[in-house]
């Protein structure tokens, strides 16, 4: 009797779990009966369904991103440009993605990105290389929204958004550019380099000049100064001399004597009766001076 009791609640307890299932707030659920959808509508929660006659599937609806591989498209005026953008959708109607896509998220992501890759195509292709690189590149993705929208509404996904990440020349069309940059850069370098050179050449040029006029003006100066010190001087010679001759002789004979023989060792050959050592013989002057 206990093991019958005990069997009975083991049966009630696996049918009791095969008739509930919970469905979380990130998860999407179809309800299958025989292999078809019953239903496809429910909510967050515990949830009830018959036991081994069905069955239920669940889905990610949260936010997918995925990075789609770098493309090259052509532009306006037939510029090749590498781009790589990214992609963000989710589930919207959970029925329609399991026909559509056989509830294959892999599938859905590769039919997702050939929509937007074909419509980064056409939409580069109606542009310039400027408008794509800035000027109107937000309006590119707003535009590839709405109509990748239109297209996989039917797949039961609904894109969240599309994003370009980085936009570059070809390898071989950079190095190109990169070169021609380089030699700009190189050519205005040089023009600058040469108006610095000219404008130093006009300052330095110019501060000669200034110099010289400086100098110039410097030596009139002194020269003048330098007169009027000697006329000065002169003035006060004749000055001194008149006042009294013999003493004024006197005292530049002495002046001569001391420059002439500031050092022990200095030399002087003359003649005897040189008028150099005149108040040498002469006691005469000498007590006339006194």
């Amino acid at each position: 009797m206990k093991l019958l009791i005990a069997i009975a609640i083991l049966v009630l307890g696996i049918i009791g779990s095969a008739s509930v299932f919970t469905v979380n707030e990130t998860e999407t659920a179809i309800l299958f009966k025989w292999g078809k959808i019953q239903r496809a509508d429910y909510e967050p929660g515990l949830q009830f369904k018959l036991p081994f006659i069905t069955n239920v599937k669940k889905f990610d609806k949260r936010i997918q991103t995925f990075d789609a591989k770098p493309e090259d498209y052509l532009t306006e005026e037939k510029k090749i440009l590498v781009v790589d953008s990214f992609i963000q959708w989710q589930i919207d109607d959970v029925k329609a993605f399991y026909v559509s896509m056989s509830g294959d998220m892999a599938i859905a992501q590769e039919r997702i990105a050939t929509i937007v890759k074909e419509g980064l195509r056409n939409e580069f292709g109606k542009r310039n290389m400027y408008e794509v690189i800035s000027g109107e590149r937000h309006v590119i993705m707003d535009d590839i929204n709405k109509l990748a929208n239109k297209d996989v509404k039917s797949f039961g996904v609904r894109i969240v958004d599309v994003r370009i990440k980085r936009i570059e020349f070809p390898p071989k069309v950079s190095n190109k550019i990169f070169r021609r940059m380089e030699t700009e850069r190189t050519r205005i370098a040089k023009e600058l380099r040469a108006q610095g050179n000219e404008s130093a050449a006009k300052i330095t040029s110019e501060a000669d000049r200034q110099v010289t006029i400086l100098k110039a003006d410097a030596f009139k100066q002194a020269e003048t100064i330098r007169g009027e010190g000697d006329a000065k001087a002169s003035d006060i010679y004749a000055l001194a001399y008149g006042k009294n001759t013999e003493f004024f002789t006197f005292y530049r004979s002495l002046n001569a004597y001391q420059n002439a023989f500031s050092k022990a060792s200095d030399i002087m050959v003359m003649e005897p009766d040189s008028d150099f050592f005149s108040y040498f013989k002469n006691t005469q002057k000498k007590a006339s001076v006194q």
